[in-house]
């Protein structure tokens, strides 16, 4: 394990290290959700004085108080906020760990999360590869909205993510993410063949607005892409007549004549029903989104690096 930035010797990591029990990090984690002594050691089934006692060792261990006391409790401060994420993160590692080594065989279970459409459309060959190359890998996988992905890889419960992510996202989210682009996705506009879009030659965001049309949720990249498309041309966004999060689902939902959807490219490649659906030549066509590899920064994990590795020798 690398010493922390600010520990080049790791005297800090060797302190915390001698008198931390991962039963101390399960109570700040506790202490958090239930905000004050008493409660947490009810959950904890200890009593309130050996709590406390306690949770003095723990500072101590860090060298400054986590939490503000107040007349209503314990709240964490900025030192405490960080050493919870950090407990909660090593908390999930142990019980991932565990189910590892339990598993008979013994096994290497990657947790992943992507969107539906890198679940869908670039994941396959990527499990594949993995394992045919490793016979004693298990995947996870989690399909969700980016953000939701975002907060299951701070707190631990992903490995890594292959996901899209708006530009300012690395900013916005922090928590030492790790972001390595893979590619750039391309989202087009589909209409029915009948539909008049699906026949001109060139349509405007103007006109689209006044259509029907079926969209993710609101907090979704392919949403926040065709939002994005209509605010740049000084239009109102439409309200979809439907919401639904898979492309694949919103591509059959177009074929059945329901109205208007954007999708990414890939989602049209080698699926029959792609037949009954034209693209609308819409100007200027939906921007591109880049999709990463996203892991947490340290401590280095093997199981993100035999991911990383699938995904650089590209499609088989």
């Amino acid at each position: 394990m690398e010493p922390p930035l600010d520990d080049p010797d790791g005297t800090q990591l060797r302190r915390l290290i001698s008198r931390l029990r991962f039963r101390d990090l399960q109570l700040l984690v506790v202490l958090q959700t239930t905000g004050s002594l008493r409660a947490a050691a009810a959950a904890l089934n200890l009593t309130q004085p050996a709590l406390s006692k306690t949770l003095r060792e723990i500072e101590r261990a860090f060298g400054c108080e986590l939490f503000e006391r107040g007349a209503r409790g314990l709240s964490p401060n900025s030192h405490g906020r960080l050493a919870i994420r950090g407990a909660g993160m090593l908390m999930q590692e142990l019980a991932h760990i565990g189910a590892e080594a339990v598993a008979r065989p013994a096994v290497t279970i990657v947790r992943i999360g992507a969107p539906p459409f890198v679940a869908q459309g670039v994941l396959p060959w990527v499990f594949r590869r993995l394992l045919e190359e490793e016979s004693d890998v298990r995947v996870q996988l989690q399909e969700e909205r980016v953000p939701l992905l975002v907060s299951s890889l701070l707190a631990g419960r992903l490995d890594a993510l292959v996901s899209s992510y708006p530009t300012e996202l690395p900013e916005a989210a922090g928590g030492g993410l790790r972001y390595e682009k893979l590619f750039d996705a391309a989202f087009v506009v589909i209409a029915p063949i009948d539909h008049p879009a699906a026949r001109a030659r060139r349509v405007d965001w103007q006109r689209l607005s006044t259509a029907r049309w079926i969209l993710p949720a609101s907090s979704s990249m392919v949403r926040r892409v065709v939002d994005d498309a209509f605010r740049r041309e000084g239009v109102s966004a439409p309200v979809p007549v439907v919401e639904s999060t898979s492309p694949f689902t919103n591509l059959r939902l177009v074929a059945e004549g329901i109205g208007l959807s954007a999708v990414p490219e890939s989602a049209l490649q080698g699926a029959p029903i792609a037949a009954r659906v034209k693209r609308v030549h819409v100007q200027p066509p939906i921007a591109s989104w880049p999709v990463a590899l996203i892991s947490r920064g340290e401590p280095v994990n093997p199981r993100v690096a035999l991911l990383r590795r699938m995904l650089s020798e590209g499609p088989g």
